[in-house]
């Protein structure tokens, strides 16, 4: 028998208006979800999937019925971003784990689609399990970046897999043995976009309190900047297996969407042994799409078809199209401006209002002004945020509004004072006062 014990928090952060993340904490399921997507897209995107994840597990509650729930949940984003033309191209990210009972057995189903991630702690250190579905890290994958470079990257936020942005996803699954003392979190990346894993992991050796623990980690991603929303759920295995250090840490499947699963070694096929800490990852195919495996296998064993110039034209015209819509929104995104408010000082931003797709707002200048210095009557209008054409631009707005703060408190100021108005008697008109 396995017994667990949670813990959630979450913060709309400092620039955000909105929280756009969710937490799912239940006896047996725990998940976290960020949606994006303009105006109350992101919002509505989370909570759709939240909901409909929660529904179809409490149906089938399995792993293989975690990862169809996943999926069920991509088809209502998806249906409903089709069905209100204000809500195009919203989507959310997911990452979940459950405890289930297969075979006899508790075992924790862990899914991820999207960059949020899930982390274990086991015996003092700190383990990534998801894999990032994200543009940089695909690029980590390949070998044309670092992860050091990853995390810096311009692209970093461009995911490659997200909920309700497609008819289909590929859901990433993972069967995990719980070990007593185990400790798993789960976490949208204002939390990781701010912390490190050593910062990270010294908060949850010193925090017993799974609550207390994500209030914390969470309350450390606003110090350290909270340029996101951040949510964190932190999962302990309080009763479970005895850990067995000689067991193999992780047994990996294929994660190829649509590949078939492939069998431990020495393990017969579809019986993948678990150790107690082992980790099973594969990504979950259907019937469908193990017809189609196969079918591929048949295709290469007859040899591998040429690439037609009409082929390798196309790849090359679709490239350019990509590249230049993505150059597209990036010069869109990185030629605007606004002045909004953080913590009572008047800050100019690089981006859009609330965020433009996968890119966030970036901090220019801190200009020291305070909500004090300007008129109150601009105080509503700057905390939503107002867009000026430049920096320069921004600048001089707040030096406007700085000044006629002045001269509200000292009119007789030599600044303030408008020179009067010389009137020529023989003039035929006159300007009032």
């Amino acid at each position: 028998m396995t017994i667990l014990r949670s813990g959630s928090a979450t913060d709309t952060g400092l620039v955000r208006s909105v929280n756009q993340d969710l937490a799912v904490e239940t006896p047996t399921l725990f998940a976290v979800a960020d949606g994006m997507g303009g105006h109350a897209g992101g919002e509505v995107a989370s909570r759709l999937a939240v909901d409909e994840l929660q529904a179809a597990f409490g149906r089938q509650p399995t792993g293989a019925g975690l990862s169809d729930a996943v999926t069920e949940a991509n088809a209502v984003v998806w249906s409903h971003s089709r069905e209100n033309p204000e809500l195009r191209g919203m989507g959310t990210t997911l990452t979940a784990v459950a405890l289930v009972n297969e075979n006899g057995r508790d075992v924790l189903a862990l899914v991820n689609v999207g960059d949020s991630r899930s982390y274990r702690f086991h015996d003092g250190e700190l383990s990534q399990i998801t894999t990032d579905h994200s543009l940089a890290e695909e690029m980590v994958r390949t070998g044309e970046l670092t992860s050091t470079e990853a995390a810096l990257h311009p692209h970093r936020h461009i995911l490659t897999r997200a909920l309700g942005v497609s008819t289909d996803v590929a859901v990433d699954l993972w069967r995990i043995q719980p070990v007593r003392g185990d400790r798993y979190l789960l976490c949208s990346d204002g939390l990781t976009n701010e912390l490190g894993a050593d910062q990270i992991s010294e908060v949850l050796a010193s925090v017993s309190d799974p609550r207390q623990a994500a209030e914390l980690l969470v309350q450390a991603a606003r110090t350290h900047g909270g340029s996101d929303n951040i949510t964190v759920v932190v999962v302990d295995v309080v009763v479970g297996e005895d850990d067995d250090d000689d067991a193999p840490t992780v047994a990996a499947v294929s994660s190829d969407f649509g590949s078939p699963a492939v069998p431990l070694e020495g393990a017969p096929e579809g019986a993948a042994e678990l150790y107690p800490g082992s980790v099973e990852h594969q990504a979950t195919p259907s019937r469908r799409e193990r017809r189609r495996a196969k079918r591929r296998e048949r295709r290469v064993a007859r040899g591998r078809r040429l690439i037609t110039f009409r082929t390798l034209l196309f790849v090359i015209l679709l490239g350019a199209v990509v590249y230049g819509a993505l150059a597209a929104v990036r010069w869109y995104d990185t030629n605007s401006y606004f002045v909004g408010v953080d913590h009572n000082e008047l800050i100019i931003y690089q981006g859009r209002i609330g965020g433009f797709l996968w890119y966030k707002p970036q901090v220019v200048d801190r200009t020291a002004v305070t909500t004090a210095d300007v008129p109150s009557r601009y105080l509503p209008n700057l905390q939503t945020g107002v867009e000026e054409s430049s920096v320069d631009s921004a600048r001089t707005y707040v030096s406007n509004l700085k000044a006629t703060r002045a001269c509200e408190l000292n009119p007789s100021s030599l600044l303030c004072v408008t020179p009067p108005t010389s009137v020529v008697p023989s003039t035929a008109s006159t300007k009032g006062t």
